[in-house]
């Protein structure tokens, strides 16, 4: 499976806040920029900005209510992030499988040297 690499997603969730923020929000199914705020750490508008960064990236959506938005975790997207992170892990174990097999070639070798 090719999957293209999203690295402004990547960047996005690479912050801390941002991924506890979509823990928060898969947990509950939705949240406001207050709502989130008092469980985390940060002001409510450093929560909201972490937050129109995944909006951004469409990690989040946002419905309007009164003052506040509403956002909630965006299914597909989370799908195609977890497809993608998929696809890097398997590309990786690909490489140290290589480099593991190229190792103990070398190994091999050098023990036949030796006898």
């Amino acid at each position: 499976m090719s999957t293209a690499i999203d690295d402004d997603l990547w960047s996005a969730v690479g912050d801390p806040t941002r991924r506890r923020m979509l823990d928060l929000l898969l947990a509950a199914g939705t949240g406001t920029s207050t709502s989130l705020s008092e469980q985390l750490p940060v002001s409510r508008q450093a929560v909201a900005k972490h937050l129109a960064v995944l909006e951004r990236v469409g990690l989040t959506q946002a419905t309007p209510s009164g003052r506040e938005r509403v956002y909630q975790v965006d299914q597909a997207q989370l799908a195609r992030a977890i497809a993608q992170l998929t696809s890097v892990g398997a590309a990786w174990d690909a490489r140290l499988d290589r480099i593991k097999r190229l190792a103990e070639t070398v190994q091999r070798n050098q023990n036949d040297k030796k006898n």
